[in-house]
């Protein structure tokens, strides 16, 4: 029996000694590998995630929620982001979809009889914006990146979405915190996005410094010039940046003092009515030279009527060159919760509300209009270009492709891929590198995937889609041609 007992201990401590060395190795290749920031972060632990995911589904096809039941962003859309991202994805699946098509408001696109053939697409020419700049834009790309500020996203985020988004040939949004190295890092096209702190070109007490917005202006890599008055995540409520991310970078980049708080206003103390935003407008686009509009989340209608018609009483040339509409279901920022799901419009409305207006006042050509709010797919893009958008921008679909998993730790510093935290110890799980192909990949795919919608639909480019190509799931279940729902509206007389 002693001999025995040996035996068996000599093999616990051979299994034990194999388990601990397995764990080593495990360890030593997670925390060197790039590819997957958990697995750098959390050696060894976090290759349970990708069992998790992989039994997910089995899991949820018995006993939990569906795919299309998680909030904000379901895993469908979250999957599919995934997969248009890496370089090593299947183009297609199996066994019919697991969309529900009898929700209302559920947009189903209209194919032709007769879609258009390969050889018939036209190689897509965005409009300009900003015609009568002294440097107008010409985008490359009909999908860009929407404002996120560094400080809010980490330092090596940031840096991917600028080299991927050169590589891409879309534009970056600064967001409202500034203009900081990491953006200029990949020499990608840039919107400064003017918060109402005025972060990066303000003056002590908070107001525009002309001469530091004339500096940044004449930077070649910034394309134009977004005045923020309001975003989905929190309409009517300043900027948010907790303490812990700020740093001394981040407060010189900002003009703000280190480690505390800080808190934008709620609106521009210097643009109290329409026509101070229109006075604005004409100034910061005179001290740069380059494309001027306005971000805002739109949800009255009298407000575009007072800013069309002064518009008309001044002249086209005081129109803002662009209006990004940011829907209320906006959300990179931390908010508090009464403004994030209370207040703002869904982009589905106030997109239409906004396009309608424009062309009612015969603007739709001078005021270009780009959609903001939950597009992160081809079917919601394509949507929007179809309702009246001439670009559309995604925040949230780009921290999918940086690898975002949905934490919902944007606002603690915590953020376990290292995306939205200022701790070094978890960027490091975040490679730059490779992110920028995953963000230049999911540009790519996206874009392809809205041109197939549009050839589907028997139009050779995705502008030339329009409200008659979608049908809109109805309360009966039925479904209603949008172009009938929501006409256009006749045009005003024309003017100049």
């Amino acid at each position: 029996m002693e001999w025995l007992s040996t035996f068996f201990a000599s093999i616990v401590g051979l299994v034990v000694a194999v388990v601990v060395f397995s764990v080593a190795i495990l360890f030593i290749i997670d925390i060197r590998q790039h590819e997957d920031a958990i697995r750098r972060n959390y050696p060894v632990l976090g290759r349970f995630r990708g069992l998790f995911i992989y039994l997910g589904e089995f899991f949820r096809s018995y006993f939990f929620a569906a795919d299309r039941d998680e909030l904000p962003f379901n895993r469908a859309e979250r999957d599919w982001v995934d997969h248009a991202s890496s370089t090593q994805k299947e183009d297609t699946l199996a066994f019919g979809s697991t969309r529900s098509l009898n929700v209302p408001g559920t947009p189903i696109f209209i194919n032709s009889a007769f879609a258009k053939l390969d050889h018939e697409y036209h190689d897509l020419k965005p409009k300009i914006i900003g015609q009568a700049c002294r440097h107008p834009y010409q985008p490359e790309r009909l999908f860009n990146i929407s404002g996120m500020s560094y400080g809010a996203l980490s330092a090596p985020a940031i840096r991917a979405l600028s080299v991927g988004a050169a590589a891409a040939g879309c534009w970056l949004n600064t967001g409202e915190g500034g203009l900081s190295s990491e953006h200029l890092s990949g020499k990608c096209d840039l919107v400064f996005q003017m918060g109402t702190a005025k972060y990066g070109v303000r003056t002590e007490t908070g107001l525009l410094d002309e001469e530091k917005l004339k500096t940044l202006g004449a930077r070649p890599q910034v394309k134009m010039i977004e005045i923020k008055l309001s975003q989905g995540a929190k309409p009517g409520k300043g900027g948010i940046l907790p303490g812990a991310k700020v740093t001394p970078e981040i407060a010189a980049i900002r003009g703000i003092p280190e480690g505390r708080d800080s808190y934008s206003p709620n609106r521009h103390p210097d643009i109290g009515n329409v026509s101070e935003l229109l006075d604005q407008v004409s100034r910061i686009r005179e001290l740069t030279g380059k494309p001027t509009g306005i971000k805002a989340v739109i949800s009255d209608d009298t407000f575009l009527e007072d800013l069309c018609s002064e518009i008309r009483h001044r002249g086209s040339l005081s129109a803002p060159d662009f209006i990004t509409v940011d829907g209320g279901e906006g959300g990179t920022g931390a908010s508090p919760m009464p403004l994030m799901d209370l207040v703002g419009l869904p982009l589905a409305e106030s997109l239409i509300m906004t396009a309608n207006t424009l062309v009612r006042y015969d603007m739709k050509n001078r005021v270009r209009l780009i959609a903001s709010g939950k597009l992160v797919t081809p079917g919601q893009v394509a949507w929007a270009m179809a309702a009246g958008a001439d670009y559309a921008v995604s925040a949230r679909g780009f921290m999918f492709a940086l690898g975002c998993i949905q934490a919902l730790k944007c606002n603690k510093n915590t953020c376990p891929t290292g995306i939205t935290t200022n701790d070094t110890r978890l960027q490091r799980g975040l490679n730059p590198t490779d992110k920028a192909v995953r963000v230049h990949t999911y540009v790519k795919e996206l874009t392809t995937e809205v041109q197939m919608i549009a050839r589907s639909c028997g139009v050779a480019q995705a502008d030339k889609l329009d409200r008659h190509h979608v049908r809109l799931v109805q309360t009966n279940g039925t479904s209603e041609r949008m172009d009938i729902l929501h006409p256009w509206p006749a045009r005003a007389a024309p003017y100049h």
